[in-house]
């Protein structure tokens, strides 16, 4: 190696070398990669690093396992450019790219490779990238494997952080055998708890109007924004703002797990045996299929969830005892109320959403991404979300009022016409009662909840991954 190239490696080691003891720990190592901007290298990627670097198995490294590593892995970094260089003009352009992904059998566009090369590239303005670009970007990459290489590179790419996104994340086998998996699903969970406590008293205010009504109609019924809340305190002082929540947090780690593991096999099944990455219509089909499975196993805690939001003081002595009134009263079936109308509002809330949210960051990343701005700065992922949540909402509204007006239902005897007992036919009775503005009771809390719930679970998101070594870039 040149010495202009050792020196380069040396002035790297004494920068991880924190304490200056001539010794790089995995700690120094973590810290120091970060340090340097090297944001997209996992823990799982620094500890491999550092087993295959330690040749003495002391659990730091010296000056000369440092360098020797280091070299030998540039060299073989050097070795899988030059294999894609095909035209040997130095530099790897986007259409080399494909050529390379092929040769592997998986099957991506150029606009593919090009969102792929933006993540390295970011020294200029070009498209194509260089020798030093490719080895500063994987020099802590633990393989020199072009196939490994590309998985980890194509993988990190399609992880997108979106609030309330219906559609889950994707995976890589090496997340999967590493237990990375769960650790997102964790990080989230965690994240949804946080939030929903939060907004909780919005979540019943919003429930509430939905219900009960707001504003003057032809049936003579009158609930303001103002009397609800004022109502909810009353009847249930501060506490009883959080009526329901319980049973919404619990609900978030069976429906993530089941959400997972169906997304997971509905990809699979539209990909095939072709090794590629879904499309946009095609992560939104697979993440409506996910959505709807889940949405069918927890939904009896839906109905509860609505039930218990609803509930006078005494009226339940906790979740169980819900459970057991309503199944007394109308049998399982009960715990279906609003079945249909929720399934059928998972569609235009997905599609909207991701197609949204997707678009804008796609947007911000034509517009920005050439000054180097590969990721879309968190407050810009918020704005994103938030506004793609909202979209969504929009057009599902009217079926999630029809819903949760029927879940309401469960378990009470109130003599109703039969028009209101079905989703046709109440959402019919509200139409020709209320009008469209019958169909929307609610939004407004609903949408107040949006942005802190984005926010919040953006927030707590962000520092539990960070503490279980769950790197996003």
């Amino acid at each position: 190696m040149a010495e202009a190239e050792r020196h380069r490696l040396e002035r790297m080691f004494h920068e991880l070398d924190a304490n200056n003891d001539g010794r790089v720990d995995p700690r120094e190592l973590a810290e120091g990669v970060k340090n340097m901007g090297y944001y997209h290298v996992t823990e799982e990627q620094i500890i491999e690093f550092m087993k295959k670097s330690d040749i003495t198995k002391s659990g730091d490294l010296n000056m000369d396992e440092f360098l020797t590593y280091l070299q030998e892995h540039e060299k073989q970094l050097k070795i899988i450019f030059s294999s894609l260089d095909e035209n040997k003009d130095g530099v790897i352009s986007p259409t080399e790219i494909v050529s390379a992904f092929q040769k592997l059998g998986i099957v991506i566009t150029e606009n593919e490779a090009r969102a792929l090369m933006q993540r390295i590239n970011v020294k200029d303005q070009s498209l194509d990238i260089s020798f030093e670009e490719w080895r500063d970007y994987l020099l802590f990459h633990p393989s020199a494997d072009l196939a490994n290489i590309i998985s980890s590179w194509r993988h990190n790419t399609c992880m997108d952080m979106g609030e309330d996104m219906a559609v889950p994340d994707d995976f890589s086998q090496q997340d999967l055998y590493s237990g990375m998996w769960w650790r997102h699903l964790v990080a989230g969970g965690l994240a949804g708890m946080v939030s929903r406590t939060c907004t909780a008293p919005l979540d019943r205010l919003k429930i509430m109007l939905q219900v009960h009504g707001t504003g003057r109609y032809k049936s003579g019924k009158s609930l303001r924004i103002k009397d609800a809340f004022t109502y909810m305190l009353r009847e249930g002082g501060i506490r009883g703002l959080w009526r329901g929540n319980g049973i919404n947090v619990i609900k978030i780690a069976p429906e993530s797990a089941l959400k997972f593991a169906a997304y997971d096999f509905f990809k699979s099944w539209i990909r095939g045996s072709a090794d590629r990455d879904l499309m946009i219509y095609e992560r939104f089909l697979a993440g409506s299929m996910a959505g709807g499975v889940s949405q069918s196993v927890i939904y009896p805690m839906e109905v509860m969830k609505t039930r218990m939001a609803l509930r006078k003081t005494n009226e339940f002595t906790g979740i169980i005892d819900c459970a057991k009134q309503l199944y007394q009263t109308g049998g399982l079936r009960v715990f279906y109320r609003g079945y249909i109308p929720n399934l059928l509002g998972i569609l235009p809330y997905a599609g909207i959403d991701l197609a949204v949210y997707e678009t804008l960051k796609q947007k911000y990343l034509s517009r920005f991404g050439a000054n180097g701005d590969n990721v879309p700065p968190a407050i810009t992922l918020l704005a994103c979300g938030t506004f793609s949540s909202c979209c969504g909402q929009v057009a599902a509204y009217p079926l999630a009022l029809v819903r949760t007006k029927l879940q309401s239902q469960a378990g009470l005897n109130l003599q109703l016409p039969k028009e209101q007992t079905h989703a046709i036919g109440l959402f019919k009775y509200i139409l020709r009662e209320e009008g469209v503005r019958g169909l929307y009771r609610g939004i407004l809390p609903n949408f107040c909840k949006v942005a802190p719930a984005v926010s919040i679970s953006y927030y707590v998101y962000e520092r539990t991954r960070q503490h279980l070594g769950v790197e996003m870039v």
